[in-house]
């Protein structure tokens, strides 16, 4: 979709979720991530979103669905990201991934630590494949604000680097750093 004849930046949105890809329950995480990303982005952007199963064949296809077929720079999956044995978002991530940015998940690791003492059991990451950066959220809304404040202040700067779009974002709502040229 097109508007005022910029077309707009592609972000993808991944929940998964065995029982809300069944609809067994509704998805409140990817909604959470894409009204986060509202409040802070001002660049035109559209979400990508979609609603699989914890198998990590699908997970990572999809992954590369939406970094190579639709060219989005920024994939943020919420859930399978603890100790059950079905949650293998991350593996997933690694899988597909060139780079792996560690720094992401030992942030939002320190973040949720002041809120839940299981947030050790949190095995979000966040790696860079191609041109798209694709971070592991956890599931819970709340959390997922809680990290998304705490590690996109990072991310429009790391787009930027893997030659992404330059992603423009409500200085009243987040602070972001680029260094200065």
């Amino acid at each position: 979709m097109e508007l005022d004849g910029i077309q707009p930046v592609k972000i993808g949105i991944i929940t998964v979720s065995d029982r809300a890809s069944k609809g067994e329950y509704e998805d409140i995480s990817g909604p959470a991530i894409i009204d986060t990303l509202k409040d802070y982005l001002t660049t035109k952007w559209e979400p990508v979103y979609q609603v699989i199963p914890d198998e990590q064949y699908l997970i990572e296809s999809t992954i590369k669905q939406m970094a190579d077929k639709e060219d989005c720079n920024l994939i943020v999956t919420t859930g399978g990201t603890g100790p059950a044995p079905r949650d293998v978002t991350p593996e997933a991530t690694e899988a597909v991934c060139d780079k792996m940015m560690p720094g992401f998940g030992e942030l939002m690791r320190q973040v949720s630590l002041q809120y839940v003492p299981t947030a050790i059991l949190s095995r979000q990451t966040a790696g860079i494949r191609g041109k798209s950066l694709i971070i592991n959220l956890p599931g819970k809304p709340k959390s997922i604000r809680e990290c998304l404040d705490a590690v996109f202040p990072a991310v429009p700067y790391c787009i930027d680097l893997i030659d992404g779009p330059f992603l423009e974002v409500n200085e009243a709502v987040i602070k972001v750093f680029r260094p200065k040229s």
